[in-house]
Formats: structure tokens, sequence, C-alpha cells
């Protein structure tokens, strides 16, 4: 189980490392499946191994993370998340699966097409931010950002990479660092969520958020070299792959 457990969060380190989001959406399959975690443990053990390999895969892009943006998203996201999460409770299960599978098409469509150079005003051409506008869609972002991860339980980076790109305007690289340390302030709060009722092995946790950690940290420094239209592009990709297999889930189950 601990093997297994350090092979997938290879894998799972690997992609925050590089796109700054998929991992939470991947690792609870993977304990659940994989690993052969309860649903009640891969939860919880999914925020720590994300929320680990998040911030030691933004070491290699401190200098393009946005904090103002990051903190001011990570926080709106937050109060919204736990509202999403009780909406999450009172709706069918297999509507929300669908539900989330068109979001992903969405942004996933939206992130391959071609597009104009990143900018307006949460990221100006000299490199600043005009707040008077860029903060009330900061928090907006952030608010819609978060009651959906709430809702739909997985997928936090799925929706902050897309939304940071095409509602603010950030370029990739700012992107990705920037989204990785909001995942890292959601995973933190949910965490948090889950203390009153906390089932976790902690030796599996330990082997995955290790193997991810490592993973993450090569990834985000081999990234840093990797244009902007590639990575926009892979990431897409790998959005509609799993809006695929979540369509095929809600549809067979």
């Amino acid at each position: 189980m601990i093997i297994t457990a350090a092979a997938f969060g290879l894998i799972v380190g690997g992609l925050l490392g590089l796109v700054g989001g998929g991992g939470s959406i991947l690792a609870v399959p993977a304990l659940v499946y994989g690993v052969g975690l309860p649903l009640s443990a891969a939860i919880p053990t999914s925020l720590v191994v994300v929320g680990a390999s998040s911030a030691v895969a933004v070491v290699p892009r401190l200098r393009n993370v946005n904090w103002r943006l990051a903190v001011i998203i990570g926080a709106a996201g937050t109060a919204t998340a736990y509202l999403g999460t009780y909406v999450n409770r009172l709706l069918d299960q297999k509507v929300l699966l669908l539900a989330f599978a068109a979001i992903m098409v969405i942004a996933g469509v939206r992130m391959m097409m071609p597009t104009k150079a990143a900018g307006g005003s949460c990221a100006l051409p000299g490199g600043g931010v005009h707040w008077r506008s860029c903060l009330p869609k900061a928090i907006a972002t952030g608010a819609v950002v978060g009651f959906l991860t709430g809702l739909l339980g997985v997928g936090g980076g799925f929706l902050i990479v897309p939304a940071l790109t095409l509602v603010l305007g950030l370029p990739m690289a700012a992107t990705v660092g920037t989204s990785l340390v909001i995942i890292v302030i959601n995973s933190v709060a949910g965490f948090a969520a889950h203390l009153g009722d906390l089932h976790i092995d902690w030796a599996v946790t330990a082997a995955f958020a290790m193997a991810a950690m490592a993973a993450s940290l090569l990834a985000g420094r081999l990234g840093t070299n990797i244009p902007d239209r590639i990575l926009k592009r892979s990431f897409g990709i790998l959005v509609l792959a799993v809006a695929a297999y979540v369509t095929a889930q809600a549809l067979l189950t």
C-alpha cells in the first residue's frame, strides 16, 4: 500500500509542479481506487498531500507569484467553500458530477483556443495591477472558485488556473505560481474543516506526500522552462480528459 501510494504521489506531484493544478482531482481517486482508502480517509489525506506538494512546487516559482491576488482569492474562496460544501449535501451527486464536467469542458476548450496576449487590469503591460478594477474581479473569482470547489468537492486547481488566465488575464507563468499558493490556502482551510472527524492513515499519507513533494519540486523547476502556449494547451487537454472521465462515471454509475 505504501509503495502504491508513493507511485501515485509522483504523478500527482508532477502534475501540480507543471501546471499548478489538477492534483486534488487525481489524488482522491488514486487514494480510493489505487491505494484502497475509504473516502472518509482519502479526502483529508488528499488535502495534506496536495497542500504540501503545492507548497514545495511553488518554491521555484516564487518570483512569479502575485501574492496579493493569491491572498485575496484564497480568502474569498475559503469563505464561500463552506457554503458550497453545504449546498453539495442538498443536491444529487450525479447532477453535481455532470455540472463539474460541463465546467471543465468550457474551461478546457477556452484554454486550448488561441488567445490574445494575457493582460488587463490585473496584469498591466508594465507588470503592475490596476486595483480599482482588478479587486472586484479577484474577489468575485475567489468567491466563485471557492464555492464551486466546495460544491464539487474536487478540482480546485482545475478551476483556479483557467480563472486566473481567462478572467484575470495573468500570463501562464504567474498563473501557475499564484494558483499553487491559493491551493495551499484552500487545502489548509479544507483540512481544518475535517479536524472534528478525522480518519487518516499517517504512514500512507507520509509516503504519498513525500513522493508528491519531490516530484512537484522537480516538475516545478522543469516547468519554468516550458513556453506558456504549451502549458496552456497541455492543461486544456488534461481538463477535457478528466471531463470525459467524470461524464462517463456519472452516466454509467
